[in-house]
């Protein structure tokens, strides 16, 4: 490895990415103690350098030794001193859905841990993790990126996070579409946005899934109860997973929230969380827990999250177990472990493929009749009237969706019997379907605003202009200035009608007016 950070390293192109890269050890006195943050002019307040020490080591009861790798959420202060969503994130978010978005609020850190034993070190163990911190939600992509990083700098030392800064600051912007992203003599493609592809087999060169885990592994010991999962992650309710290690619980949390994939779980997900997090009390409150999937691995989180309303164990017994009181509003699907497991034993990655396959048509299933819906929704051509202002998507009514349900349901994709209509009432009560309704609301706005641009390019306006007040031309004027401003995602046809339009009026007008609004629209 080369030695010393090249001086040109495009720090706003490596924020786009990363956050920073922090490296946490333990001290004899002060405990476990952030020792080094990259870029050093990152600043991070008191708290969150406080989360960033206790996340960065498993809990002393875990007892991992060799290396451990695990993800983790923290909440960002909002009078913190990190810097805000950049452009770019701004950009990326009004295109993707919210559970994929860049988030102002939180980081994810991506840890790697090695525990091993040092005789001349004076506790006898080397102890010391590396962290990736970032706004993004790519566990996959961020994931192989610490594991790159971290045994090369335990071998190496700081020189090799200036080398992967300066790497990943020669990164494309992030925008949605397929990626190259070269790193450290490796090459990761990678797509962005939406219809993001399957996992395949292990490659430096196939396309790699961002948001959505590579391996549905920790689900397979589950496969009784994934269509109880199934109903609790959609509806929103509250899940602790009590592990043994960071490593399951957050491979498990990543599992449980993307199991209703497409939709996102608009909750808080924290893929591990211990007793120091600055929102343990939060977390742990009586009076009824917040929508979120939480992840821990200290046995005192058994009585202190007994209250809570569903549990999955993974310790203390040879299957992992659901604690719940919930009753499924659907039919449970016998067949399933057969057909995921196969009767002589399918591989896991396929097992794996299987079971994202069984829960993607089930989600499908469930969306379905809300698209269909939500399409109704949309005003006819007729009311899309290039003088008036756009018309709106009608109201979302409940009720009106469920009467639609006998006759255009999910039955008409799906076998699976059951209470549909009482799974929707719940859904409709969640953070999902707010999230999603606001999605699509802003789409079909987006998409009777176009309409709108494209009826006035289509309208006669030399025709319109008959008999018409200078009042009234200059108030045309000024709407098509205004359009072709904020019509730059339109076609280009579209825009050059309206610039069309805009030089015919101006053209038409007398020659103090024009010269008026011209010197109006050059200040």
């Amino acid at each position: 490895m080369a030695s010393g950070e090249p001086e040109e390293c495009d720090w706003g192109r490596f924020h786009e990415w990363i956050h920073c890269f922090c490296i946490v050890t333990f001290d004899l006195e002060l405990g476990q103690a952030l020792e080094l943050v990259h870029p050093p002019q990152v600043a991070l307040s008191e708290r969150e350098r406080s989360n960033i020490c206790y996340l960065a080591f498993p809990d002393s009861n875990s007892g991992c030794m060799g290396d451990t790798e695990y993800h983790v959420r923290l909440r960002v202060a909002p009078d913190g001193d990190g810097p805000r969503l950049s452009p770019a994130h701004t950009t990326y978010n009004g295109h993707t859905t919210e559970s994929h978005r860049a988030d102002a609020g939180h980081l994810w850190g991506f840890v790697y841990f090695r525990q091993t034993r040092a005789p001349d070190l004076p506790r006898g163990y080397f102890q010391k993790s590396f962290m990736l911190l970032t706004r993004l939600p790519f566990v996959s992509l961020f994931s192989r990126i610490a594991h790159q990083v971290a045994p090369l700098f335990f071998e190496h030392g700081a020189r090799v996070l200036q080398e992967a800064a300066m790497a990943i600051s020669k990164w494309p912007s992030l925008a949605q579409g397929t990626l190259q992203l070269p790193f450290l003599g490796h090459k990761f493609s990678v797509t962005v946005g939406e219809g993001e592809p399957d996992a395949h087999e292990d490659s430096a060169e196939r396309i790699m899934s961002l948001h959505e885990p590579e391996s549905l592994q920790g689900l397979i010991p589950l496969l009784p109860h994934v269509q109880l999962l199934w109903e609790l992650v959609i509806t929103g309710e509250p899940i602790v997973v009590m592990a043994s290690s960071p490593a399951d619980c957050s491979h498990l949390v990543h599992c449980l929230s993307s199991i209703i994939a497409p939709m996102g779980f608009s909750g808080e997900t924290r893929p591990y969380f211990t007793i120091h997090d600055s929102e343990f009390r939060e977390f742990t409150q009586r009076q009824g827990p917040p929508a979120v999937i939480l992840g821990v691995t200290n046995p005192f989180f058994a009585k202190t999250l007994q209250h809570w309303p569903h549990t999955i164990r993974l310790t203390g017994t040879r299957a992992p177990t659901v604690a719940t009181s919930y009753r499924t509003h659907l039919q449970q699907q016998k067949s399933l472990t057969r057909q995921v497991l196969g009767r002589a034993g399918r591989p896991l990655p396929i097992q794996s493929a299987m079971l994202r396959r069984h829960l993607l048509e089930l989600t499908q299933s469930f969306i379905i009749p809300l698209e269909r819906y939500m399409g109704s929704l949309m005003p006819l051509m007729r009311d899309v009237s290039p003088f008036g202002a756009p018309p709106a998507p009608h109201h979302f009514r409940q009720e009106d969706f469920l009467a639609t349900l006998p006759h255009a349901g999910p039955q008409l994709t799906t076998s699976l019997k059951g209470d549909w209509e009482g799974l929707y009432r719940r859904f409709f009560r969640s953070g999902n379907f707010r999230a999603w309704h606001e999605l699509r609301h802003r789409q079909l706005t987006h998409a009777l605003q176009a309409l709108h641009l494209q009826a006035l390019a289509s309208v006669d306006l030399g025709a319109w202009m008959e008999g018409k007040h200078e009042v009234e031309v200059v108030d045309m004027v000024l709407k098509l200035r205004q359009k072709i401003a904020v019509c730059s995602e339109a076609s280009r046809q579209t825009r050059d009608r309206l610039e069309h339009h805009l030089r015919d009026i101006e053209d038409r007008l007398p020659e103090d007016l024009r010269l008026l609004l011209r010197s109006g629209a050059s200040t």
